[in-house]
């Protein structure tokens, strides 16, 4: 499959997107683009791996879908467009960055700053049916994403993997801790943050505080 990725994904991914799901996921993602509005654009399906390099990665935020509104998804889990209203759980992201390290909420929810410092921002499916949420889940992209962090997880070290809610965090199980630091909170969505156990939780300076101790550098949230 030719996709715009970095290179050092794409080698690392190569036997994947030779294997007979992936076929069968290119398959129907593309009836899907044919036949309807999907999200993201068909260019940014794979925009994760294009900003963040295997090489640069040193967190990875574990998303579920794509937004599914107009003008929305832009291949980063979590991010919109410039000029896109930023939606409930990365307003509750952005509280959250405020609080832990007094950093104003920005004007843009385009993440993509994030992404080229070594933030993997990985949707555990890649594409969604435009106001459909969850609509092309169980189609062989969790399967893709499920090798791409036991990757990160086998050829890494001193990655910091953010799980937040019980989807991300199941997929958690393929991560080694010994190897890894791993925070896991409640999804950023209004429906889980309101009850409390995102707010608080200090993921962004904990994530920081780690990527120091490794002598790394800290990411400018």
């Amino acid at each position: 499959m030719n996709v715009k990725i970095a290179d050092s994904w794409k080698n690392r991914l190569s036997d994947e997107f030779e294997k007979p799901y992936f076929a069968e996921v290119v398959a129907f993602v593309k009836d899907e683009y044919a036949k309807g509005l999907v999200y993201p654009p068909g260019k940014l399906i794979f925009n994760a791996f294009d900003k963040c390099s295997f090489e640069a990665t040193k967190v990875v935020i574990l998303g579920q879908d794509p937004y599914h509104g107009e003008g929305q998804a832009n291949g980063l889990s979590f991010s919109v467009n410039d000029g896109v209203r930023s939606p409930p759980s990365l307003q509750n992201i952005f509280k959250e960055i405020q609080d832990d390290l007094g950093i104003e909420i920005p004007r843009s929810g385009n993440l993509e700053r994030w992404a080229t410092q070594g933030v993997l921002l990985l949707n555990s499916t890649l594409t969604v049916r435009a106001n459909e949420a969850g609509s092309h889940q169980k189609k062989g992209w969790e399967k893709f994403t499920d090798a791409v962090i036991k990757s990160i997880s086998d050829e890494k070290e001193k990655v910091v993997f953010m799980l937040w809610g019980k989807y991300a965090q199941d997929k958690g199980a393929m991560i080694d801790g010994k190897k890894h630091l791993i925070l896991k909170a409640k999804h950023p969505s209004p429906m889980a943050a309101n009850y409390g156990g995102w707010f608080g939780t200090k993921h962004f300076s904990q994530a920081n505080t780690y990527l120091k101790d490794q002598g790394l550098d800290e990411i400018v949230w």
